[in-house]
């Protein structure tokens, strides 16, 4: 192997550490519900099928991209009659938009441990900016990220219809999250 070859490898290889190290999310660990209140109620549901691609590095959060897919269909409230009605095209509309998505645009450090993605949220189609604070632990090998934001549900046209008036259903939805990722580097 000639010297150009060497230092054109080795050139590669170490550009590569500038990369945000990619993540795997762990599903059975993680968890994201979502509170709202009907007729001043509040309502809780969660999502049991999503998938995620993390690539992040704390030292470079800057460099850092998260991919979310969330299964529209995968909505449960623990009542099976609820759980039928969210995945109708008045609300999730599952069999047209069988996924809302959460792809980040930037992401920042706010402090120890602590950071802010910017992204966008598409639910039935429709994409809206979202800022998203976020908070990162260990839990022995896994990090865990942290949050919670709030979004308005008419403005990604969940609730049409009757479902449209907000002294029913509250128009402000809060997303909690917690998802559980190996292979992150110290923090």
């Amino acid at each position: 192997m000639n010297n150009r070859l060497r230092i054109g490898i080795a050139a590669f290889v170490l550009s590569g550490t500038s990369v945000a190290m990619a993540q795997t999310l762990e599903p059975a660990q993680s968890e994201i519900a979502f509170t709202f209140r009907q007729m001043g109620v509040p309502v809780v549901g969660r999502f049991t099928k999503f998938s995620g691609q993390v690539h992040f590095d704390p030292r470079k959060p800057e460099a850092g991209k998260v991919a979310l897919r969330i299964d529209t269909g995968s909505a449960r409230f623990g009542s099976a009659e609820t759980d039928a009605e969210a995945v109708k095209s008045d609300w999730l509309h599952a069999a047209k938009f069988p996924q809302a998505s959460l792809d980040s645009v930037a992401i920042q450090a706010v402090g120890p441990g602590r950071y802010e993605l910017a992204g966008q949220l598409s639910i039935k189609g429709t994409a809206r900016a979202v800022r998203i604070p976020v908070a990162l632990a260990r839990s022995g090998a896994m990090t865990i990220a942290t949050g919670a934001f709030t979004v308005k549900r008419l403005e990604f046209k969940v609730g049409d219809g009757d479902w449209s008036d907000t002294s029913l259903v509250a128009n402000e939805v809060q997303v909690d999250f917690k998802l559980a990722l190996s292979g992150m580097a110290a923090l």
